[in-house]
């Protein structure tokens, strides 16, 4: 496999859209911090709530405590700007109305990097990814086109914003880029620790936060001078 190349660093501000409370925190929020701590703007925006991971609680009861666990998981990484569309968990249909939605957030939020979930069927190592990322992640990338054009979902008090240089897609099996971590990572196993109720419900090796993050900055640091490292595909726009 070929190495990966550093992310850009001529930007200041990134939004981070994914479709569900820890999706960031499998791999993007150690990179996340390393942002923040560089005096970058990061804010979040998720699809759902999260309503529907929990198998042993109810939606009405998982929603609340999900969101509780993301806002303070997010502020871990130096990100206070959390936000929730309230699309269903777990039946996200790609159309019209999410690309709307992604768009006009991107519109307000004016970010030059957006962070999203991979979009492709697989994740590294071939395990088949989710409707729910899948759609979010191909929602992301029309909706950075769709909030440029001032004749798609136009809204009077929102100007156009073709602001966005690059989509970078966390969790892709065609990574290009990466991200030094060596100074964040305790924070970003601390950001996944945080959705302590989720973490409890899960069994296998992404029940383990710090086991599982540490052995992925690892292996990604295999294709990044040996230090540990957050990988990206990054999509030029």
């Amino acid at each position: 496999m070929t190495d990966l190349e550093p992310m850009p660093q001529d930007w200041r501000r990134a939004l981070a859209i994914v479709a569900h409370p820890d999706d960031l925190e499998y791999g993007a929020a150690s990179a996340i911090a390393k942002w923040t701590d560089e005096g970058r703007t990061v804010a979040y925006l998720l699809a759902t709530r999260g309503e529907a991971g929990i198998d042993s609680m109810s939606p009405a009861e998982a929603g609340p405590l999900r969101t509780a666990e993301q806002i303070a998981s997010a502020a871990v990484v130096g990100v206070d700007v959390v936000e929730f569309l309230d699309h269903v968990d777990g039946v996200i249909e790609y159309g019209l109305p999410l690309r709307r939605d992604l768009a006009l957030a991107i519109r307000r939020h004016r970010p030059e990097l957006v962070v999203t979930i991979n979009h492709h069927d697989t994740f590294p190592g071939g395990f088949l990814n989710m409707a729910d990322h899948r759609n979010v992640g191909a929602a992301v990338l029309d909706a950075v086109r769709d909030a440029g054009n001032r004749w798609v979902f136009p809204e009077p008090d929102l100007e156009p914003w073709g602001g966005v240089r690059w989509v970078a897609v966390s969790g892709s099996p065609a990574a290009t880029h990466a991200v030094d971590i060596s100074s964040t990572v305790d924070r970003g196993v601390a950001s996944l620790r945080a959705h302590a109720a989720y973490l409890a419900a899960l069994s296998g090796p992404m029940a383990d936060a710090d086991a599982f993050l540490r052995g992925m900055a690892d292996t990604t640091g295999e294709r990044f001078g040996g230090r540990p490292a957050s990988a990206f595909e990054l999509i030029p726009f």
